[in-house]
Protein backbone atom coordinates (compact mmCIF):
# COMPACT_ATOMS: atom_id res chain seq x y z
CA UNK A 1 0.00 0.00 0.00
CA UNK A 2 2.75 2.14 0.67
CA UNK A 3 4.86 1.84 -2.74
CA UNK A 4 1.22 2.28 -4.42
CA UNK A 5 0.87 5.42 -2.96
CA UNK A 6 4.33 6.76 -3.20
CA UNK A 7 5.22 5.87 -6.71
CA UNK A 8 0.98 6.01 -8.26
CA UNK A 9 0.40 9.63 -9.18
CA UNK A 10 -3.40 9.70 -9.25
CA UNK A 11 -5.97 8.28 -6.50
CA UNK A 12 -5.82 10.34 -4.19
CA UNK A 13 -8.56 11.00 -1.74
CA UNK A 14 -9.45 13.17 0.88
CA UNK A 15 -12.88 13.76 2.55
CA UNK A 16 -13.91 15.25 6.66
CA UNK A 17 -13.32 13.10 8.98
CA UNK A 18 -10.49 10.32 6.94
CA UNK A 19 -7.94 10.36 9.29
CA UNK A 20 -11.00 9.31 12.35
CA UNK A 21 -12.16 6.66 10.24
CA UNK A 22 -8.70 5.05 9.99
CA UNK A 23 -8.28 5.81 13.66
CA UNK A 24 -12.09 4.17 14.18
CA UNK A 25 -11.09 1.02 12.01
CA UNK A 26 -7.71 0.26 13.56
CA UNK A 27 -9.25 0.46 16.87
CA UNK A 28 -11.95 -1.55 16.16
CA UNK A 29 -9.22 -4.14 14.90
CA UNK A 30 -7.07 -4.15 18.23
CA UNK A 31 -10.64 -4.74 19.79
CA UNK A 32 -11.24 -7.68 17.50
CA UNK A 33 -8.59 -9.88 17.53
CA UNK A 34 -8.10 -9.54 20.89
CA UNK A 35 -10.90 -10.52 21.90
CA UNK A 36 -10.35 -13.15 19.42
CA UNK A 37 -7.09 -14.40 21.08
CA UNK A 38 -8.33 -14.11 24.73
CA UNK A 39 -11.24 -16.27 23.64
CA UNK A 40 -8.78 -19.00 22.11
CA UNK A 41 -6.54 -18.92 25.42
CA UNK A 42 -9.46 -19.35 27.56
CA UNK A 43 -10.46 -22.59 25.24
CA UNK A 44 -7.01 -23.72 25.35
CA UNK A 45 -6.97 -24.18 21.69
CA UNK A 46 -3.96 -22.99 19.17
CA UNK A 47 -4.19 -19.68 17.54
CA UNK A 48 -1.69 -21.19 15.33
CA UNK A 49 -3.64 -21.06 11.40
CA UNK A 50 -0.83 -23.38 10.24
CA UNK A 51 -0.57 -26.13 13.03
CA UNK A 52 -4.34 -26.90 12.75
CA UNK A 53 -3.93 -30.56 14.45
CA UNK A 54 -3.38 -28.79 17.44
CA UNK A 55 -6.82 -27.11 17.41
CA UNK A 56 -8.88 -28.71 20.68
CA UNK A 57 -11.92 -26.82 20.58
CA UNK A 58 -14.71 -25.30 18.71
CA UNK A 59 -14.64 -21.46 19.85
CA UNK A 60 -18.25 -20.38 18.75
CA UNK A 61 -19.13 -17.96 21.46
CA UNK A 62 -18.19 -14.07 22.08
CA UNK A 63 -16.98 -12.61 19.17
CA UNK A 64 -16.71 -15.68 17.35
CA UNK A 65 -20.70 -15.61 17.01
CA UNK A 66 -20.81 -12.92 14.75
CA UNK A 67 -17.47 -14.13 12.59
CA UNK A 68 -15.37 -16.97 11.75
CA UNK A 69 -12.38 -15.49 11.33
CA UNK A 70 -12.39 -12.93 13.73
CA UNK A 71 -8.85 -12.19 13.22
CA UNK A 72 -8.53 -12.22 9.55
CA UNK A 73 -11.28 -9.61 9.80
CA UNK A 74 -8.70 -7.36 12.11
CA UNK A 75 -6.42 -7.92 9.35
CA UNK A 76 -8.76 -6.54 6.57
CA UNK A 77 -9.51 -3.36 9.00
CA UNK A 78 -5.95 -2.61 9.76
CA UNK A 79 -5.48 -2.66 6.12
CA UNK A 80 -8.79 -0.48 4.96
CA UNK A 81 -7.27 1.70 8.58
CA UNK A 82 -3.79 1.98 6.60
CA UNK A 83 -5.32 2.22 3.00
CA UNK A 84 -7.56 5.42 4.77
CA UNK A 85 -4.66 6.90 6.29
CA UNK A 86 -2.42 7.08 3.05
CA UNK A 87 -5.47 8.21 1.09
CA UNK A 88 -5.10 6.38 -2.05
CA UNK A 89 -8.15 4.93 -3.74
CA UNK A 90 -6.12 2.00 -5.27
CA UNK A 91 -5.49 0.43 -1.73
CA UNK A 92 -9.20 -1.32 -1.50
CA UNK A 93 -7.73 -3.00 -4.55
CA UNK A 94 -4.90 -4.37 -2.32
CA UNK A 95 -7.65 -4.97 0.91
CA UNK A 96 -10.24 -7.05 -2.05
CA UNK A 97 -7.08 -9.36 -3.02
CA UNK A 98 -6.60 -10.10 0.70
CA UNK A 99 -9.86 -11.67 1.00
CA UNK A 100 -9.65 -13.11 -1.76
CA UNK A 101 -6.09 -15.04 -1.13
CA UNK A 102 -7.56 -15.56 2.43
CA UNK A 103 -10.36 -17.20 1.56
CA UNK A 104 -8.69 -19.50 -1.42
CA UNK A 105 -5.23 -19.78 0.24
CA UNK A 106 -5.95 -20.03 4.47
CA UNK A 107 -9.29 -20.04 5.17
CA UNK A 108 -10.67 -22.96 2.87
CA UNK A 109 -8.13 -25.00 4.40
CA UNK A 110 -8.73 -24.07 7.99
CA UNK A 111 -12.40 -24.93 7.12
CA UNK A 112 -11.82 -28.47 5.59
CA UNK A 113 -9.84 -29.29 8.29
CA UNK A 114 -12.31 -27.94 10.92
CA UNK A 115 -14.99 -29.91 9.43
CA UNK A 116 -12.99 -33.21 9.85
CA UNK A 117 -11.93 -32.69 13.40
CA UNK A 118 -15.40 -31.01 14.42
CA UNK A 119 -18.01 -32.65 11.55
CA UNK A 120 -21.49 -31.54 12.50
CA UNK A 121 -21.25 -28.96 15.22
CA UNK A 122 -18.10 -26.88 13.04
CA UNK A 123 -20.88 -27.64 9.49
CA UNK A 124 -23.82 -26.17 11.82
CA UNK A 125 -21.40 -23.18 13.03
CA UNK A 126 -20.93 -22.41 8.90
CA UNK A 127 -24.47 -22.35 8.45
CA UNK A 128 -24.88 -20.03 11.20
CA UNK A 129 -21.90 -17.46 11.12
CA UNK A 130 -20.57 -15.93 8.01
CA UNK A 131 -17.03 -16.31 6.95
CA UNK A 132 -16.06 -12.21 7.66
CA UNK A 133 -19.08 -10.52 8.95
Amino acid sequence: MYVLNRFLPFGNFEFFGRKELAIFLLSLAVIIMTWAIFQFLRAKTTTNPINLTKTSSLVTNGIFKYTRNPMYLGMLLILLAFGLKLGNAFNTLLAAGFVYFMNHFQIEKEEKALTELFDKEYTMYCKATRRWF
